[in-house]
Parts: structure tokens; sequence; C-alpha cells
């Protein structure tokens, strides 16, 4: 590879990139083609002679990397954390390293979650909108709310995924005077130095008022919030989910939601997305929910960028890193 020069193809890189970053750590190390959006039908030709393969959720499947076009591919960096786009067995099959992006919107994410949950409490976008209405100008009283709001001093917030978003999150909630559940999954009990109480999944679900996810989806975690498990929550729980659409049952959170024993949800992920016109949650009452832009401020996107460079740069120099 390092007597011609590289052919790097990116498939889907408008999500990232809508203009206001820069691909040129990319165009620096090879001859770059950028597509802003791929479709199904035209990853074979577009990957058609690419040494380097750049997706975000453009899916690259066994039959793909096994496809006469994809013969020349030597790299496949995946433009996220969750790379489950990529059919990783089968990329090994043939000895080309996935690589992902980890912990760059740990931040960002955590400050999402408590957007959502600060909306949840005060209800600021509708009272915004009330008093834009004229209802402070014509009010009898120096002040009015619409809806009960919530001090969050002296709430139970419960973790479930304590990595690096998992444990921000602990840390922000801590400083709001919130006290912090987490999860302890391998029953390790208290760790030195954390003032939180780690406790089995059933103690979580039966003494906290809201309830964050930021573990990954597996067989074991999708569908963790559903009927089931709603029903062993508090009367007026808070859910939240900046994790995976999958690890809730959207009927069964909607269902709740209209009964009140959810009083409120903020997600930022759904089952499909985008979502399909008849998904439950998009009629459910008291749910706030984002298009997935958890990741997306413009320094936690540079980061993202600046990491995958570093990943190809670690590849060409027989070093590679973040490797799944």
């Amino acid at each position: 590879m390092s007597q011609h020069p590289l052919n790097i193809v990116i498939l889907d890189g408008y999500t990232l990139n809508p203009g206001d970053l820069s691909w040129d750590g990319f165009a620096r190390l090879g001859k770059l083609i950028v597509h802003d959006r791929t479709a199904p039908e035209e990853i074979l030709r577009r990957i058609r002679g690419a040494q380097i393969v750049i997706t975000n959720k453009t899916p690259l499947t066994a039959e793909t990397l096994s496809a006469p076009e994809a013969a020349d591919v030597r790299y496949i960096g995946v433009l996220a954390t969750g790379y489950n786009v990529v059919d990783v067995k089968a990329a090994r099959q043939r000895g080309i390293p996935v690589t992902n992006i980890p912990t760059y919107s740990t931040d960002s994410v955590a400050q999402l979650v408590f957007a959502h949950l600060l909306e949840i409490c005060h209800h600021v976008g509708a009272h915004d909108a009330a008093v834009r209405k004229g209802e402070w100008v014509n009010s009898k009283d120096f002040c009015f709310w619409h809806y009960p709001m919530v001090e969050l001093v002296g709430k139970k917030l419960g973790i479930i995924g304590f990595g690096s978003i998992g444990s921000r999150v602990a840390q922000i909630g801590h400083a709001f005077g919130m006290e912090i559940l987490v999860l302890d999954r391998k029953g390790k009990g208290p760790r030195e130095g954390l003032p939180y109480r780690f406790v089995p999944l059933e103690v979580l679900f039966a003494e906290s008022d809201v309830i964050t996810l930021h573990c990954p989806q597996t067989p074991e975690t999708e569908g963790l919030i559903c009927a089931e498990s709603i029903a062993q929550m508090k009367d007026g729980v808070i859910i939240l989910n900046m994790s995976r659409g999958g690890l809730v049952k959207e009927e069964d959170l909607a269902i709740g939601l209209r009964a009140r024993k959810v009083a409120a949800a903020g997600v930022d992920v759904l089952s499909t997305e985008p979502p399909k016109p008849d998904n439950p949650l998009l009629g459910a009452p008291n749910l706030f929910i984002t298009p997935h832009i958890a990741w997306a401020p413009w320094e936690a996107r540079a980061r993202l960028m600046e990491i995958a460079v570093e990943n190809l740069e670690g590849f060409l120099n027989g070093e590679p890193v973040n490797v799944v």
C-alpha cells in the first residue's frame, strides 16, 4: 500500500461533517472521496478499488465484504462508538481490522441527560411558549406555571451502566444533590472513594426517582425497560434513555406514560432511526424526544474526527489502535 496512493472512501460523511469540520486529516493520507450518504445499492460500486473504507451508519455486511468489489479493502473505520453496522467476524476472516471511536462524546451525552431531566423538571420550552403567547402579560399574578415542577436535591438517580458516560452522569447528579444508585451487576458492593450506592437491579428499580440508561444493547439488556420492569418502579418515576433504542420496549413505555405510572421520559434514541410514523412513543404524553443528537455538539464531533484520523494513521504505521 505504501507504493501507491491510498484510495480512501467515506460512505456517509454528512452527519459527522455537514460543513463545519474539515476532512483534511484524511485527505493528506491518500486520495479521498467523501459521499454525504450512500444507499444500499450504491455500496459495492463506491468501495470498488478502495483500500480504506470509512462508514458511520452505512452497513458493511458479510455479503458485501466477500464481493469482488471489496477485494482491495484493507481497513474499515467506523465513525461512531457502536460498530454493529460492520460484520466484524467477516472482516476478521479477511484480515481487515475494524476500528471505532471510543469515549469521544462522554461529556456531551451526559450533558443531554440533564438537558432532558431539567426540561422535565421545569418545562422551560412550554413556559417560554406560554409567555410569548401573552399569558404572562395578561396574568393577574406576578408568576404562573402550567406544570408541577421538581427539585432534584434528595431525589434518587438510578444509573444502569457505569462506564465513562454513566460515571460522568453520576458525578453531575451528585453535584445536583441527588442520591446516586448504580447497578451492581457483579455484586462487588461499594467502591472505595465513591459516594454512591451500588445495588442490585431490583433495588434500583424499586427506589429510584429517576432511571437513566447507559449500557450497551445486548441480548441481556434488550427490552430492559418493559411492562414487567416498569411495574417494579416507583409511581411517578422518570425514565431517560440516551443509549440505545432497543433497551426500551416502546409500546410498554407509552402505556406507562399514559397510565402515569411513569411521570415523564426523555429519549434521544429509538428502536428504528429515523422512526416510523407509527412508533408508539411519538404520540405518548409527557415524553421528550431528541433526534439522536447527544453525540453531535461541534466539540464532540471534532474529537471524533481527530480520533478517526489517528486510528487510520495507527493502522498505516503498523500500530493499529481502537480495533474492535
